[in-house]
This record gives structure tokens, C-alpha cells and sequence, in this order.
């Protein structure tokens, strides 16, 4: 459960802001001003902070750098009035990572928090390579073949220069590790590392998310909003999947590694950053560049280092230590006792092909743990969450079948017309249908559908609420599952 702490001299505001929170499943703790709240740090470790910018006695930014002294990789947001942005634009750029504008929507601070965290578990939750299998730490890079063996040899070489890495490998190889693995073995581990997902955000936003934008630069554009490179300087930015990224930003992209400076979505003035670019790809750029929507100058100057990350089924001999790992570290999460797996189902996983690689096989896993209910997991286990070698269809990978089944769903639904908030009446049908799979695969436990879909589980349970879902599955017992539904 992450921890959360609310510094803010309002103490209505700061009520409020725990019960949401807490609402969510977060541990929250608050502070009436800045001497109480940096107190707090010294104290206790937390996962965020969230500062209000405005106090009485120690000010947010006098706050926030005693913060940063004991704790520089702790993700801060300040909140702020309209009236004093421009002190939350400062304080961003001395490495807050973001700030929340008074009074603020709800649903956008969730979000903001949600990246926030993940920001700092990025920062701070190590990344270890070729680690005992029986590890139960998450974030571990595993393997000991000869492929992984040059990946290891590639990180080291690589990560105490400032030189732009390009990383290639299937989807599910684990790129966003490596890229991790090494920010932290880097001169500026420490300082911000932001990941951007290049295929998350619709091209406008993206250019908005990565450069940000000034006052009046497009309707709705109510201040100066910094970019998630600017928020980054002195650090380390992330780009996931850049073989996605549209031609006119991937522009961008190649002065910001040309020039070192960036400029902001209606601006005129060039701003100086120093940020390292690593970068990520699952595309043949090579093929890109011949089909004209990938730029090849911005090719040349992100392969400056490649790290080559190789599929599953080119380094079977680890398949069996990532399966003990991945069963050591969800039994972990999962409070129970580690069953272990078959000698059959091991000779499965070792001959399954894998289409997924490293993160189907866990995803495969933590779900046969969840069918086996504490006995050693069987072949038939896994089979019911991967489709056999000998069945008919398409795997339940198979990203472009699954695609193109919604795709058509989704075209049939809007032909169709009606209701003028489809968009939102497409999405709750969506939202019913994978927690309705959710229950099903967890025999009705709310607990370990929530750790099934990454929510906590008052959230999982208000969405049931709000969709008003009749589950008609049986609901597991204390004695099978070692906890209450």
C-alpha cells in the first residue's frame, strides 16, 4: 500500500483530500504546516508528498528543498491557488514533480498521483540483475543464459556515459527494466527519470505532455503547464515505444538531442535543458524509415548505443528461472505459501512458445497460482489462461484479433447511434465485461480480482457498484483462499 503525505495548513481541504485517498486504498498521514510535514519525512518513509505552496511559517518551497535534502528521489506535488502558479512553475522546475492547481478536478489529481508514485517507484525500487531465483523482489532482471549474459555486459557499459540508448526487443521482453537498470547504475541516478509511453496519449497531448505548453497556446490552456522533459532536467527521460511516434514530434525530438533545448507549445523562446534520452522500441525502424514514418536522422542519433534485449524463446534455458522467481514473488503478494509447479508443468512452459515473452509468462503464472488455490500448479492451470499448441484460434495474445474483434464491436455500437454519451456508455460495457472476467477467474474474491486488474480494492469495489453488477460466481470460502471476499 503506498503511503501519502498531506502537508497543507487547511485543514478542511486536508481532511477531505485524506478521506479520498484513503477511499482509494492509499496510507495517509498529514501535516499542518511545513516544519510538521518535514518532520514527517525525517520519521517515516513515504512514497509521495503532497505540498501546498502557501504557508504560514516554513513556505512549500522552503519545505520542499528540506525536503530534497534528505530524500532526493521522494516524488513531490505542490498544490497552489491560481494566484501563485507561477511559484508552482518554480518549484517544478527545481524537480517537484508536478503541481495541482486549487481548486482541482478529482479525477485529473488521481491521475496525477497515480504517475507520480509510479515515478518514484521507477526512481527508487532497484533494479537487480541475475538475481537468485528464489528472490521475492520485484523488479529483478532474470537470467543467466548467454543472450542475457551480453545484456548485463551492454548496461555496464552504458550506464555511466550520458549517451542516448536505444533499446530493441519484442513486447514483453522487459525494456522498460533495462532502461531502469540503467538510470540507476547512472551519474544522475538520484535525479528525475519519467517514462513516456509514445502510444498512450493522442498526438496533441503528447506534444503538450513532453514539451509543455504557455498560457493561452490553445483553448483550455488556462496557465504555463511545464512539459515532462523540463519537469526532468538534470535527469533521465524515458521514451517508450518511439517507434509509434508521430513524424511531427519525432521533429522535436531530434532538435531537443541536436540543440539540447526545447521549445514549448505556443512559445517563441527556446529553452535549455540537459536531459539524457533513452529510448525504446518493439518496431523495425529500419522498415519505418523505408515506409517514410520514421524519421532517419532521429534514427542515427538515438542509436548511438543499442541494447538488443532477445525474445523468450531464444533463451528457453530461462524459462524455468523466471517461472521460480515469478512464483516466489506473486505467492509473496498473495500472502501464501510458495506451491511450487509440477514436473509437467514445467516441461510445458519450457516448450510454450511464448508470443508474450517474459510478461505473458508471468501474467500466465500469477494467474495459475490463483486456479491452483495453494496445491502445486499443473499443467491444466496454465492451460486455462494460454491457449494450447493444439487449439484452434488465435492466442489470447494475439493483440491484432483481439483488436480487430473490439474494433468491429466498437463500429457496430456507433452505427447504431443513440445515447449521446456513447463514449462513456462503450467504456462502462468494456469496464463490466473484464471485471465480470476478473470475478470469474477469482471465483467471486473481490481481494484477488482488485490485485488481478492493478486496483485497490475500494476502487474495484465502488465500480462494481456504480455498474451495478450482479456476480453470479461462488464466492471462495476463508478456508480456500486464507482471507475474506
Amino acid at each position: 500500500m503506498s503511503s501519502i503525505l498531506i502537508v497543507d495548513d487547511d485543514d478542511q481541504l486536508r481532511q477531505s483530500f485524506a478521506k479520498l485517498l484513503k477511499e482509494e486504498g492509499y496510507s495517509v498521514d498529514m501535516a499542518p504546516s511545513g516544519e510538521a510535514g518535514l518532520e514527517a519525512v525525517r520519521d517515516k518513509a513515504f512514497d509521495l508528498v503532497v505540498l501546498d505552496v502557501q504557508m504560514p511559517g516554513m513556505s512549500g518551497l522552503e519545505a520542499f528543498a528540506r525536503i530534497r535534502e534528505i530524500d532526493a528521489t521522494l516524488p513531490v506535488v505542490v498544490m497552489t491557488a491560481y494566484g501563485t502558479t507561477e511559484t508552482a512553475i518554480e518549484a517544478t522546475k527545481l524537480g517537484a514533480f508536478d503541481y495541482i492547481l486549487k481548486p482541482f478536478d478529482i479525477a485529473g489529481v488521481l491521475d496525477l498521483i497515480t504517475q507520480a508514485l509510479e515515478a518514484g517507484h521507477m526512481m527508487r525500487a532497484r533494479v537487480e540483475m541475475n538475481v537468485a531465483p528464489d528472490s521475492a523482489r520485484p523488479g529483478a532482471i532474470i537470467g543467466s543464459s548467454p543472450p542475457m549474459q551480453e545484456v548485463y555486459k551492454a548496461i555496464g557499459r552504458v550506464a555511466q556515459t550520458d549517451a542516448t540508448v536505444l533499446i530493441r526487443g519484442e513486447s514483453g521482453t522487459g525494456k522498460e527494466l533495462v532502461a531502469r537498470a540503467i538510470y540507476q547504475h547512472s551519474k544522475r541516478a538520484g535525479k528525475p527519470f519519467l517514462v513516456i509511453n509514445c502510444v498512450a496519449l493522442p498526438e496533441t497531448l503528447l506534444e503538450s505532455e513532453l514539451f509543455g505548453y504557455e498560457k493561452g497556446a490553445f483553448t483550455g490552456a488556462a496557465s504555463r503547464r511545464i512539459g515532462k522533459i523540463e519537469q526532468a532536467n538534470g535527469g533521465t527521460v524515458f521514451l517508450d515505444e518511439i517507434g509509434d511516434m508521430p513524424l511531427s514530434i519525432q521533429a522535436k525530438i531530434l532538435r531537443l538531442l541536436q540543440e539540447r533545448s526545447l521549445e514549448p507549445l505556443g512559445g517563441n523562446a527556446s529553452i535549455d535543458v540537459d536531459v539524457r534520452i533513452l529510448a525504446a522500441t518493439n518496431r523495425n525502424l529500419e522498415k519505418a524509415i523505408e515506409n517514410e514514418v520514421f524519421r532517419e536522422d532521429l534514427y542515427y542519433r538515438l542509436k548511438v548505443v543499442t541494447v538488443n534485449l532477445p525474445p523468450l524463446r531464444d533463451r528457453v534455458n530461462d524459462v524455468n528461472l523466471l517461472a521460480d522467481y515469478f512464483m516466489t514473488l506473486f505467492s509473496k503478494e498473495m500472502k501464501m505459501d510458495n506451491p511450487g509447479l509440477t514436473d509437467e508443468a514445467r516441461k510445458m512452459i519450457r516448450h510454450h512458445p511464448w508470443p508474450g515473452n517474459v510478461r505473458e509468462l508471468a501474467n500466465a503464472l500469477k494467474k495459475s497460482l490463483i486456479f491452483s488455490r495453494g496445491y502445486p500448479v499443473r499443467p491444466e492451470d496454465i492451460s486455462q489462461v494460454i491457449a494450447g499448441p493444439d487449439q484452434a484460434g488465435p492466442s489470447v495474445t494475439d493483440g491484432s484479433d483481439m483488436d480487430r474483434v473490439v474494433g468491429e464491436w466498437a463500429r457496430e455500437m456507433l452505427t447504431a447511434g443513440g445515447d449521446t454519451a456513447r463514449f462513456d456508455y462503450l467504456t462502462d460495457r468494456l469496464t463490466a465485461i473484464i471485471i465480470r472476467e476478473a470475478l470469474q477467474m477469482t471465483r467471486g474474491n473481490r481481494s484477488q480480482a482488485a490485485k488481478l486488474l492493478g486496483l485497490a480494492r475500494p476502487t474495484l469495489l465502488s465500480k462494481i457498484d456504480k455498474l451495478n453488477l450482479s456476480i453470479e460466481t461462488r464466492v471462495q470460502t476463508d478456508y480456500e483462499t486464507g482471507q475474506k471476499s
